[in-house]
């Protein structure tokens, strides 16, 4: 009855699901088990076409008459080309029209094979979004191909309607039609512009009071977002709140900060039975591989991502709802209608985040970053270089009135430093920069320039290498590969630290760097920016960050 290619099979449930019931089905062979599927379909109606450059005019009117999506199927080679006079019109008149193309294997694009010609992205900027289906023979592809397809047709009416592009790769053979019923597949919704008002708001917070195990991850945010201390307690009551540093002071209490030694102490049953049944993210990265590897393992019922832009953002792959709207917004708004009752489960975490012993490190780079981050003076700003210095900086605890930067958006190491600097220079606080070896000798130049002030202090951890890498699970480099691997080097920053007008200090050993200590956390703006350089050993750092997760574990 239907085809037994994937990709198919996924869009056509979720067609369904979307509410997708009109098709416009052009003949050929490429997109024969796309035709024979959808027509054995009882909830669509399906209308036969010959000519595609008619065809997608035909569904453009019949979508301009109901103001509903309207699909047309076609097959591979020019018969999506003929296509673009209709999809140009509907990009223009607003119509949500869908095109569904089917497609020649990649492999034979190009290769002097029939019909073929490259398709993904075939019309350009005349569509709201174009997806390319992936042939899934994994779990990864088969939630990648979900994840598409959900995308493309909540576009079809997102701010606004619009053409819409599925281009659908088969291979042979594809005439058969060996299943007889079509698979259950996740739908992504999307709450658009939602307010208080909206029908969809109160169920929306029925479901949430149904469930008794609630999470929420706060990704990186820049701003400081104080609430209103009314909303407090009935949030603090039905959530358990994790956040990272990058996260700054936007939370309505004391959220749980420690994530990764906290998850690296419960045992597997503990993490299994602590699996939320509702998560609500917002915000952007998260730092902490062990909460993306908790989530993505231990899956909760429903997620629900909350942003401003409405964009579909599946970290965890169990995405289910996007929440267009300001966050904290939607978290003030919902304060009052949560239920009564208080859930058990964030006092359950709290209890095992306060439960995690405080480990000392010995002297390394973990040892130096938390010396200045947890005496650090109020109101600076802490910048935190991609790689081991934003991570290591997650072991310990920064001040509410210090606000964290760090550039997370790409997790690249070339600007750390010259994104710090600039911040810096038009900022009047006190600006405080860590940043390890490689990220600082890469962006040197940042400190090429007469704009900056006197307001930066530098700590800057040489260990002489991108150790961070040596500690990956499972790497085994040969002395040869390290040299290109850990890019090893014997370079010190005094000399381009003096020369370009910075106080220069210099710290092998914990004596060294409680000398120095007062002088680089002084709470007033010197007569010169300060660079504290930190020599640690590289091994000395791995065995320091291995003894630190073996000491939780116990």
């Amino acid at each position: 009855m239907y085809t037994d290619k994937k990709n198919i099979l996924q869009l056509t449930a979720l067609l369904k699901a979307h509410g997708i019931k009109k098709f416009v089905l052009c003949p050929g062979s490429r997109n024969i088990p796309l035709v024979q599927t959808f027509a054995n379909v009882p909830e669509f109606v399906c209308y036969s076409m010959t000519d595609e450059r008619s065809a997608g005019f035909f569904a453009l009117g019949m979508a301009l008459h109901s103001g509903e999506p309207v699909a047309v199927c076609c097959t591979s080679g020019t018969a999506v080309l003929n296509l673009s006079p209709a999809v140009a019109e509907a990009y223009y008149q607003k119509i949500p029209l869908l095109v569904i193309s089917a497609d020649r294997p990649a492999a034979w694009i190009g290769q002097m094979d029939g019909q073929t010609l490259p398709q993904p992205n075939i019309f350009g900027n005349l569509t709201k979004k174009s997806v390319h289906l992936p042939e899934p023979y994994t779990e990864e592809d088969a939630w990648y191909c979900n994840r598409l397809i959900n995308e493309a047709l909540l576009a079809l009416k997102h701010r606004g309607k619009g053409p819409v592009h599925i281009n659908v790769p088969i291979s042979e053979p594809f005439f058969l039609l060996p299943v007889e019923k079509l698979p259950e597949e996740r739908v992504i919704e999307r709450y658009e512009g939602l307010n208080m008002y909206q029908k969809d708001y109160t169920s929306l917070i029925t479901r949430l009071n149904t469930y008794k195990k609630k999470m929420v991850v706060a990704g990186q945010m820049s701003l400081i977002y104080l609430y209103d201390k009314k909303y407090v307690k009935p949030l603090s009551k039905h959530f358990t709140w994790f956040t990272e540093s990058i996260s700054n002071r936007i939370v309505p209490y004391t959220s749980i900060k420690n994530v990764d030694t906290l998850l690296c102490k419960l045992n597997a049953n503990k993490l299994s039975e602590m699996k939320p049944d509702l998560l609500i993210t917002y915000g952007g990265h998260i730092i902490s591989k062990r909460l993306k590897a908790f989530l993505r393992k231990h899956k909760p019922q429903e997620h629900w991502h909350i942003c401003e832009d409405g964009e579909v953002v599946d970290l965890y792959g169990t995405l289910t709802t996007v929440i267009e709207m300001n966050p904290f917004e939607f978290f003030e708004k919902i304060a009052p209608m949560l239920s009564m009752t208080a859930d058990a489960y964030p006092q359950v975490w709290d209890t095992l985040s306060k439960d995690v012993n405080k480990v000392l490190f010995p002297y390394s780079a973990m040892y130096a970053i938390g010396k200045v981050i947890e005496n650090l003076p109020e109101n600076v700003s802490l910048h935190l270089a991609n790689s081991s210095a934003v991570r290591y900086a997650q072991f310990f605890s920064v001040s509410e009135q210090v606000e964290v930067l760090s550039n997370r958006g790409t997790n690249g190491i070339e600007g750390s430093l010259s994104t710090a600097i600039g911040y810096a220079t038009v900022s009047d606080k006190l600006n405080f920069i860590i940043i390890g070896d490689l990220s600082f000798f890469y962006d040197m130049n940042a400190l090429w320039n007469n704009n900056y002030g006197s307001n930066i202090r530098i700590l800057l951890l040489n260990n002489d290498g991108g150790e961070i890498f040596k500690a990956l699970p499972g790497l085994q480099l040969s002395k040869e590969g390290e040299r290109f691997v850990l890019a090893p080097h014997h370079t010190s920053a005094r000399a381009w630290a003096e020369d370009r007008g910075f106080t220069y200090l210099c710290a092998k050993n914990e004596a060294e760097i409680e000398a120095h200590l007062p002088t680089f956390l002084d709470p007033s703006i010197t007569p010169k920016p300060i660079l504290l350089e930190v020599f640690t050993d590289k091994e000395q750092d791995i065995q320091a960050l291995k003894d630190y997760f073996h000491q939780i574990k116990k």
